[in-house]
């Protein structure tokens, strides 16, 4: 192939992959539609909370959670279970349920024991999360661009460069994909802390702290 047909070839990957650079820059619509249409999809938030409570009949208590864990169609993350030197015993989980069931799980969790004090967290993802597809979305785009270039090159040289192109935007689909995944694990479901303390009486205090709701950028 003649030196000014491999140019042309060069050429076109480049500009292809200068295309797609200015989309993810925000440069032409494609972008902006892909967050528009993310955002209609629904806002993206994570919630969480921490539990602190105290139980005189610890055994009870501590089947009671993993019924209502169950119920709630969640799981225990991590658990353990200690003993004081006074000989009473604690318990910490790190509960996930579905995001549907947060509030259901919160509300009978406290009712199996003594409410010491609770807080919860909301952190609003969704630009992060639709900015994230949006940039998925143009890579995909460029690796089915690059992979029609490289059926089309036929010196090694071409083939060789469009290849490392391909190379890097795999790379960058399966990070992109994988921060999706992320993110999806911790919306979809919620992530609830909660320290359980076997106690001989009930403290007379508890403290309840107002969701703190914060954005990701």
């Amino acid at each position: 192939k003649s030196a000014a047909a491999s140019d042309v070839y060069k050429r076109q990957a480049m500009d292809s992959m200068a295309e797609t650079e200015a989309v993810e820059m925000g440069y032409n619509g494609t972008a902006d539609k892909g967050t528009s249409s993310g955002a209609a999809a629904g806002t993206k938030r994570i919630y969480t909370a921490n539990l602190d409570l105290e139980t005189t009949e610890f055994d009870t208590a501590t089947e009671a959670f993993t019924a209502l864990t169950e119920r709630c169609g969640g799981w225990y993350e991590s658990s353990s279970l200690s003993s004081r030197g006074s000989g009473y015993r604690y318990a910490n989980y790190t509960v996930r349920v579905p995001a549907e069931q947060y509030r259901t799980f919160l509300g009978q969790a406290g009712e199996l024991c003594h409410l010491l004090y609770q807080d919860e967290y909301v952190e609003d993802v969704s630009e992060a999360y639709y900015d994230t597809a949006g940039r998925l979305e143009t890579q995909q785009v460029k690796l089915e661009r690059l992979q029609a270039l490289l059926r089309q090159a036929e010196s090694m040289e071409d083939i060789i460069t469009i290849e490392s192109a391909i190379s890097e935007t795999e790379w960058n689909i399966e990070d992109l994909s994988g921060t999706l995944r992320h993110y999806d694990a911790l919306v979809d479901f919620a992530t609830i802390n909660v320290h359980v303390s076997e106690v001989y009486k009930y403290s007379d205090t508890w403290t309840l702290m107002v969701a703190k709701s914060t954005s990701a950028s």
